[in-house]
């Protein structure tokens, strides 16, 4: 046995070395003499309020950002920059500039380096950014519960209406459920690979996203596999609720970014989309339950797993939100969603299997496309 962990151990310790002996005698060093710095400047994050504008920097390129001036709509301006010196690759700072901002009006900014470098950021509406005080928590919180668990809830109350379907019903319900799950799926990609073009190009967060979801998709599939756990029912619809829940995270995290940019009227539609489209989320959490009996604390579990994610996404948006961290989430959440479908098809295979064989494959189609066309529908509403 001593010999086995020697033959595992021996290859790695002398891949350390190598990787040691390139960072201690830099053999590339001397081919890139004489070529101009490369840098790079991602903005990840501008805020406004009472001390003027507040920009988090990140470095991007190989060579060390040093910020010399800053502009503010072709003016040049005082700034504090915390921490200050030159950033590396991957260092964040904090640049503060005490400029008269106007609320509702389009500031151009401008970060001057000291090799003459500019990098450019837009702010296209300004407006007080929220602080993180009590009450401006309670407030995202109960934005959080309006998006996320009291839609879930309506949706859930229909489970009466489909406990009186028969089993094509029942079929159909469930491929409705495939439907939206491939609509969020599709629209999690999508805002994951879009948050990854902000992100730094060092933290390749376009590959981080695919591989956030099929590193979660396999656990999660794993974990479901070891558990031997029935195909449908309760265990199915926990399921549902942590992948929607997931999403809904997501949601929470568009509104309070929103509103950290100070876009109130932005916010406002999100919310009111968000609200209407989380209602058929409801309705597929308690499609696999509608021959089980289940409790008035199970349905409220599920809601609740299903829906308070959107107030943490709602906190975390309006105060700490970065791209690459909202990408890499995006990515979990897609694989979370692709995991719950493939569960929701077994659970119509099986059900095909125990007596249902005649149920028209064209059932589980129309239910499958009503999905998807629900979802688009009740979608429009957040468009902006």
């Amino acid at each position: 046995m001593t010999w086995h962990r020697l033959a595992i151990g021996i290859p790695l310790l002398l891949l350390a070395v190598v990787a040691l002996a390139v960072v201690a005698f830099e053999p590339l060093a001397k081919f890139g003499a004489g070529l101009p710095p490369e840098e790079a400047l991602v903005v990840e994050r501008v805020t406004v309020g009472a001390d003027g504008i507040v920009a988090r920097i990140r470095g991007d390129g190989r060579d060390p950002v040093q910020i010399a001036q800053v502009q503010v709509d072709g003016a040049y301006w005082t700034f504090r920059q915390t921490p200050a010196g030159p950033l590396h690759r991957l260092a964040t700072a904090q640049i503060t500039v005490p400029y008269p901002w106007v609320a509702g009006e389009t500031h151009h900014m401008r970060f001057v380096t000291s090799t003459g470098a500019t990098f450019e950021y837009t702010i296209d509406v300004a407006r007080t950014s929220p602080d993180a005080d009590a009450a401006t928590l309670f407030n995202l919180a109960l934005l959080g519960l309006f998006v996320g668990v009291v839609p879930v809830a309506l949706g859930m109350m229909t489970l009466p209406v489909l406990r009186r379907m028969g089993s094509e019903g029942i079929v159909f319900a469930l491929a409705l459920t495939i439907g939206l799950l491939a609509f969020l799926l599709v629209d999690t990609l999508s805002e994951g690979l879009e948050l990854a073009t902000d992100a730094a190009s060092a933290f390749q967060a376009d590959v981080a996203v695919w591989m956030a979801a099929a590193l979660t998709f396999l656990g999660l599939t794993a974990i479901s596999r070891r558990s031997n756990l029935p195909a449908g029912g309760a265990a199915l619809a926990t399921w549902l609720a942590i992948g929607i829940g997931f999403h809904n995270f997501g949601e929470g995290l568009s509104i309070g970014v929103a509103l950290s940019f100070g876009n109130a009227a932005l916010g406002s539609l999100l919310i009111v989309g968000f609200t209407v489209h989380n209602l058929t989320e409801g309705v597929a959490i308690v499609a696999p339950v509608t021959r089980r009996k289940v409790s008035l604390a199970m349905l409220a579990g599920w809601a609740a797993i299903a829906g308070l994610p959107a107030v943490a996404g709602a906190w975390i948006g309006a105060f700490t939100f970065v791209p690459h961290w909202g990408a890499v989430f995006f990515g979990i959440a897609a694989g979370a969603i692709l995991q719950v479908m493939i569960e929701v098809g077994r659970t119509i295979w099986s059900m095909r299997g125990a007596g249902h064989e005649n149920t028209p494959a064209g059932t589980a189609f129309a239910g499958f496309g009503a999905g998807v066309l629900v979802m688009y529908a009740t979608a429009f509403l957040v468009q902006v």
